[in-house]
């Protein structure tokens, strides 16, 4: 049999020290601590991503939709548009008409008359230059669009 003693000396060796709940306690609070810095940093990025592609500004009467969802490109049936390409070059236009573009390659700096200042366009973006706008294109990487004209 057993003495009273020994069965207290087995107890007290299962039993896990207050410094060892204490380090698992540390333990714990550190991974939730790491988890919820992993997820404020990845719910930072997600919310940065989804600005830039719903991200829509005008310059100078120029509405500009940097990356726009594919449900969008996809009503405008922008793939059955004529296609233009041009290397880098840089010249005046005039739009007659109303033109709506997509830009699947290249990067622009357009200078609008009667504005100070330029912006750019680049792969990604749908843009619709008014009818009647008069810009100088510097085609600083060379362009690969479909455009669309509205008469």
């Amino acid at each position: 049999m057993t003495s009273d003693s020994t069965k207290e000396a087995n107890s007290k060796s299962n039993k896990p020290s207050k410094l060892t709940k204490l380090a698992n306690s540390n333990a714990v609070a550190v991974v939730v601590l790491l988890l919820s810095i992993a997820l404020v940093v990845f719910t930072a990025k997600m919310t940065k991503l989804d600005t830039q592609e719903t991200s829509i500004t005008e310059i100078f009467g120029v509405k500009i939709h940097r990356n726009p969802p594919q449900a969008i490109l996809t009503d405008l049936g922008v793939t059955s548009w004529k296609r233009w390409e041009g290397s880098p070059s840089k010249f005046p236009w005039t739009f007659e008409h109303k033109e709506t573009m997509y830009l699947l390659e290249g990067k622009v700096k357009v200078y609008c008359d009667g504005h100070d200042g330029f912006f750019e366009i680049r792969a990604g973006d749908l843009v619709e230059f008014p009818k009647g706008m008069k810009v100088t294109w510097d085609i600083i990487e060379a362009v690969n669009k479909h455009y669309s004209l509205e008469k």
